[in-house]
């Protein structure tokens, strides 16, 4: 029996890895419970996932099979709180998935997206789980709960809803179906439009095609190259790459080409072409829509919006139109005119010129342009006035703490206290571009904060953005429109890291 017992635990293993191997099967012994991101490997998400989407599912199973009457407790907050596993190892990935993916990572995310959409759909399909939730739902102005419960209670609900709950059996199986083909399809865009982007390099050799560029555009291109072994300037589809040259560049031909090669990403054919998942995805969307008894995608989309309607949304641009609309137009001749009497001919401006001209103009009347505040905004000084403008406000401090793991070289983490010297939250940054991050700026968590059994657990928050990179002769010097991200990702930090609710549904930008 006991050879039986080793042999069974031997394949377990084999089949899963050790947990002691395993970063996320055990609990996280770093400063305030950071993701170990040195120790974590691409090996290690799959059966990290598989692990807790079993472990999810006996929760769920334990509060479908509860005979007592459905609660607030046991039904809604134990559903809140259910699936930990799931959601840490879910937030890793995913996050690094977005800030630092590999052609590894994203056949991992392959693999698993039918696996995940079907553990979704199995609890958001559970007729009786969903009859517990309608039982409180349909009690919960009467049974004594808090507004934080009621609006929880109505966000289970309204999400089960959404999600396929009141759907005939029959109708179920197809909304299992469209909505996996959907995940899919959505996961395979975002890969390829990265995968493109990565793809896409303009390498000048020669100094007469960089005429009109300031150093600081050339000298970034100039480090691109050499980090990538070659010789001369490399321009790319990253933000600073390409903003420079358009914006700058006297060379049309390039602008068009760089403007061309970014603006029809994964629409040219070839390997990485979107033109079949754009309409299957358009369809599978209005697909379910139409399942869920709605006349469009929009309709479904926007009932829980602030919009709600395509009505508001369509009143609103028709306001914006009219009040800047004629501003707009006279602008577009303002450039047209200022292009023409540069070039000392008539131009017909097209897409690719219209960031030159703007800002030429802007020049001339104004005496202004990027490359004359850039050394104001130095990257450091920069991070030391926004988490000042915190400090002035809130009464937080920011402390770099090198003991936090982060997954890049270039990333920072930060503890950051509050007004009394309490630690209030993790902050990671992450500035710059690279070939394993996708495109924008944008604000996430790693840990959402929650309240339970009386502790409050503070979130874990991470600002990510595509910023100028230092060069080997000059830190990063920001554009004012970078500036500005920062400041506009930061005011999303600051509702993660300020947030003090019961419920991490409810909890910071989750509102």
């Amino acid at each position: 029996m006991k050879k039986i017992f080793i042999f069974l635990l031997f394949m377990t293993t084999i089949a899963t890895g050790k947990a002691g191997d395993n970063p996320f099967l055990r609990p996280f012994d770093t400063p305030h419970g950071t993701a170990p991101f040195g120790l974590i490997k691409t090996k290690h998400y799959e059966p990290a996932f598989e692990q807790a989407i079993r472990e999810h599912q006996q929760e769920i199973d334990r509060i479908v099979a509860d005979t007592a009457p459905a609660t607030f407790r046991n039904t809604i907050e134990a559903m809140e709180f259910s699936g930990q596993l799931l959601t840490r190892v879910s937030s890793v990935f995913f996050n690094l998935l977005s800030a630092e993916s590999n052609d590894e990572m994203m056949a991992v995310s392959q693999r698993l997206s039918p696996k995940l959409s079907q553990h979704s759909n199995n609890i958001n399909l559970n007729e009786k789980l969903f009859e517990r939730i309608k039982a409180v739902y349909d009690a919960r102005l009467t049974s004594g709960l808090t507004p934080e419960q009621i609006r929880l209670t109505e966000e289970y609900y309204d999400n089960f809803e959404d999600s396929g709950a009141t759907l005939s059996p029959e109708k179920k199986q197809v909304y299992r179906q469209l909505s996996e083909e959907l995940s899919k399809a959505t996961l395979e865009y975002g890969q390829n439009n990265l995968k493109e982007t990565n793809a896409f390099e303009m390498l000048l050799t020669n100094e007469a095609d960089l005429a009109g560029l300031p150093e600081s555009v050339r000298e970034a291109a100039a480090s691109k190259a050499k980090s990538k072994s070659k010789e001369g300037w490399l321009f790319d589809l990253s933000a600073p790459s390409y903003i420079g040259l358009m914006k700058y560049s006297t060379r049309r031909d390039l602008r068009r080409k760089l403007y061309m090669a970014y603006n029809t990403k994964s629409v040219n054919g070839g390997e990485f072409d979107n033109k079949r998942l754009v309409q299957q995805i358009v369809n599978l969307r209005l697909q379910i829509a139409n399942l869920l008894g709605y006349k469009n995608y929009a309709d479904y989309v926007l009932k829980n919006r602030m919009a709600k309607n395509q009505r508001s949304v369509f009143t609103l641009l028709d306001q914006l139109a009219a009040a800047y609309g004629p501003v707009a137009k006279q602008e577009v001749s303002e450039v047209q005119a200022f292009a023409a009497e540069t070039e000392g001919a008539a131009i017909d401006i097209q897409p690719w010129d219209w960031s030159f001209y703007a800002d030429k103009l802007k020049h001339k009347r104004y005496d202004l342009n990027d490359e004359r505040v850039r050394p104001y905004f130095e990257l450091e000084n920069v991070k030391k006035g926004v988490f000042g403008l915190a400090t002035d406000l809130y009464g937080l401090t920011f402390v770099k703490n090198d003991a936090i793991a982060v997954y890049h070289p270039e990333v920072e983490a930060f503890d950051v206290m509050d007004e009394n010297g309490a630690f209030l939250a993790v902050l990671y940054t992450d500035f710059h571009p690279r070939d394993g991050k996708r495109s924008g700026a944008w604000m996430t968590s790693y840990k959402e904060q929650y309240i339970k059994d009386g502790a409050d657990s503070r979130p874990q928050v991470s600002i990510v953005m595509n910023f100028t990179r230092p060069t080997e002769t000059k830190p990063a010097l920001l554009t004012f429109d970078e500036v500005e991200t920062f400041l506009h990702e930061f005011g999303h930090a600051l509702h993660g890291m300020l947030a003090r609710s019961t419920y991490p549904t409810l909890s910071g930008t989750s509102v």
